[in-house]
């Protein structure tokens, strides 16, 4: 995929989208070439636990938990229940897709960035929205508000497993105070989603505080609409900065990390790779072969500064 970006880089994104025979990777020039055009810096932040396990892609009936394998990590989703305005409780199912992502990715961003578990919601996650290309109008503001009442009723449970032992953390994301203005609708533009703050969780916090990783925004806006190539960046990035050798990934271990939904490595193989080839026009330092066995990572730049991440985090 790097040669993509060095193919713009000498000759320009049309003599370079010339080059290609294949409509997709005509496709892949341009995003590519989007990103390679980005002058914006803004940093995002989530956590380690996402980087190595993921929601799952599509809707799950709504009374069904979820559960992902990654290396030594294993994520359980059960979906919860939220009051509703007339008595009782609704049941929401577990949050799922790219909208699902995008807001955690706010969440977990701003909570960073103002070192607080209080994370302002309102016209701050309505401009966050229209930056990453997300307008909220419509069925985007429907699908937004399905999927943060996802992510405020459900519970989490990340367990670590070493030779000896599994180490375990049970919670919510959200605390409390995630909820819509009773004035707040699609056709509104003044910004007003939710009314006032959402609270994180205390152990989701520390653990966020303990364990983030560090992602470029503008990268995310360009890939907002495919689940796969978010959840294919974010370990990325977590992954290629820290190797200090060439390291084999085989395809078994990257289809139980994300296989989801297939039942054969075949089938899940050929997507995977649209969806890989996607994440690297986005993440242009990132050096990735593709093999008949697997993958091979090879030590990379981290997609944004290190020094820029160390000045967020202070």
């Amino acid at each position: 995929m790097g040669q993509i970006h060095t193919l713009i880089t000498q000759l320009g994104r049309d003599q370079a989208k010339a080059l290609q025979t294949d409509p997709d990777q005509r496709s892949l020039v341009d995003v590519a070439a989007a990103v390679l055009e980005e002058e914006r810096q803004e940093l995002g932040i989530t956590y380690s636990g996402f980087a190595l396990t993921a929601l799952p892609h599509r809707r799950l009936p709504d009374d069904q938990p979820w559960e992902r394998r990654g290396h030594k990590i294993r994520l359980l989703i059960e979906p919860g229940r939220l009051p509703i305005r007339n008595g009782g409780f609704k049941l929401y199912g577990v949050p799922y897709g790219s909208r699902a992502r995008m807001i955690l990715l706010y969440l977990q961003t701003r909570a960073i960035q103002t070192d607080s578990r209080e994370v302002e919601l309102g016209r701050s996650m309505h401009e966050w929205l229209d930056r990453m290309g997300l307008s909220v109008g419509g069925q985007t503001y429907r699908d937004i508000r399905e999927q943060a009442s996802r992510i405020a009723a459900c519970n989490l449970t990340f367990a670590w497993e070493d030779a000896h032992s599994i180490g375990f953390e049970k919670g919510s994301i959200v605390k409390g105070g995630i909820h819509f203005s009773t004035n707040a609708g699609p056709e509104q533009n003044q910004g007003s989603l939710w009314e006032d703050r959402v609270l994180l969780s205390e152990a989701f916090f520390r653990e966020l505080k303990a364990h983030p990783v560090p992602i470029w925004e503008p990268a995310l806006r360009h890939i907002q609409n495919n689940s796969t190539s978010i959840d294919i960046y974010i370990w990325l990035a977590y992954r290629l900065h820290s190797l200090n050798r060439s390291t084999p990934i085989t395809w078994p271990a990257v289809f139980e990390q994300f296989g989801a939904g297939y039942s054969r490595l075949r089938d899940f193989r050929k997507r995977f790779i649209e969806a890989l080839q996607l994440a690297l026009a986005v993440y242009p330092d990132a050096r990735v072969d593709v093999e008949e066995q697997g993958l091979m990572l090879h030590p990379s730049p981290p997609p944004i500064p290190e020094r820029k991440f160390a000045q967020l985090c202070r």
